[in-house]
């Protein structure tokens, strides 16, 4: 294992994870729910869902061919490249916003998250080849570790101008991905001579999709796997996305007070992901997702019925917990079921499954807020039936990594 590749690896994580912290999670949701669109009856939480399912379908549906195209000609790192330069422009280009630009605020945020997800297929796929699968859970746990770290670097610098001049906000999550990506670009492995032309990739991927489909489908672990992914992975992106909102209008936090909140749990979330990396390898990826999602289910439920500012965020901080270590557990897994030479094209169909699925959750969440007028108590249960079907059909998977130790 080349260590000067996993650093490189692993500081990617650092630099892509300011985005969500400081763009999904908190500064711009409120910024796009409150500031441009208004959210008096719950129409910024419904469009705010609609551009993030749309953000996620053009992903899910797009993933599978980029990654055959990846794999088959060796274009890997500048696919990735493409995509962190779109995220990095959209970004930046947040400081053109202004008060009712609904629609090009919407536009932007789309093109800033498709590459955001996007660079994501091809910067997962080179897990299992930079890492042996008897270490890839601790890899992927330092991955998101250090991301944490990363969004917890971005929301302190957040603090500093989100309620002054937040156009300086957008400058430094674009200033941040742009600078920390570049070690990534260096030293992980360069694109191979591919068996195919980029066109002729192309062609293939779009007209061999049914091949993939028909390969995961055989795979008997795979497909389970991925079918149980399906369901918990939107809960969990679910509540990425829309848990500021639930903050700010259910439970009163103030700009400032959601940064520190946020701050916290990105906090518990880099502790999780350490804690459990290691676990995630003796025991297995299954037990540790499991686990998690029953952490998650009972937080739902707590939510629910909690009233206080403090009480709602002991519970984010053990939803914090759990994060980094449910992301990089499945993560781990879907890498130790991948054949050698598939990386790209198999984690593109990761990213259908996981972005497919988060179409649905985010709807849900603002469609059931606008039918009790503007309730996300009920929204937050109504996500929580993901994670019970999630963690009821990781029981028919059999975990490969638990096999590998008992070996």
């Amino acid at each position: 294992m080349n260590k000067k590749q996993v650093g490189a690896w692993a500081l990617f994580d650092f630099a892509n994870s300011v985005y969500p912290a400081v763009i999904v999670s908190v500064v711009f949701q409120i910024f796009f729910i409150e500031t441009i669109v208004g959210n008096e009856a719950g129409e910024g939480d419904a469009l705010w869902g609609r551009a993030v399912s749309l953000s996620a379908l053009i992903v899910a549906l797009s993933a599978p061919v980029l990654g055959a195209i990846a794999d088959r000609a060796g274009v890997r790192k500048r696919f990735m490249a493409v995509f962190v330069a779109m995220c990095i422009t959209g970004v930046a280009l947040f400081t053109t916003l202004e008060p009712g630009m609904i629609l090009y605020g919407f536009i932007l945020f789309l093109v800033a998250n498709v590459g955001f997800e996007a660079c994501l297929v091809f910067y997962n796929a080179y897990l299992p080849e930079i890492v042996p699968q008897e270490e890839q859970g601790w890899v992927s746990g330092l991955g998101f570790g250090v991301g944490y770290a990363g969004s917890a670097l971005g929301l302190v610098m957040a603090l500093q101008y989100a309620t002054s001049n937040i156009q300086i906000v957008w400058i430094m999550v674009a200033g941040m991905f742009l600078v920390f990506s570049i070690p990534s670009f260096l030293y992980l492995p360069k694109d191979g001579n591919g068996s195919m032309t980029v066109p002729q990739a192309a062609v293939w991927g779009l007209t061999g999709f049914r091949e993939l489909w028909g390969e995961v489908m055989a795979h008997t672990e795979m497909r389970r796997y991925l079918l149980a992914y399906f369901f918990y992975i939107d809960g969990v992106l679910t509540a990425i996305y829309m848990s500021s909102t639930l903050a700010s209008n259910t439970f009163g936090y103030e700009q400032e007070e959601l940064i520190y909140l946020y701050l916290a749990i990105q906090v518990a979330a880099l502790i999780g992901a350490f804690l459990l990396a290691k676990p995630t390898d003796y025991l297995g990826p299954k037990k540790v997702v499991t686990g998690v999602l029953g952490l998650w289910i009972a937080i739902a439920i707590g939510i629910f019925f909690v009233e206080s500012k403090e009480a709602f965020a002991v519970l984010g901080l053990l939803a914090g917990f759990g994060l980094g270590s449910i992301q990089a557990a499945s993560r781990a897994f879907m890498a130790s079921l991948i054949p050698d030479g598939r990386e790209s094209e198999m984690f593109g169909f990761y990213a259908l499954c996981g972005k497919s699925s988060s179409v649905i959750g985010p709807l849900i969440f603002g469609q059931v807020a606008l039918m009790t007028g503007g309730n996300q108590k009920f929204s937050v249960m109504s996500i929580s039936v993901l994670f019970v079907v999630g963690a009821c059909l990781l029981q028919r998977v059999n975990d490969p990594k638990a096999a590998l130790v008992k070996i």
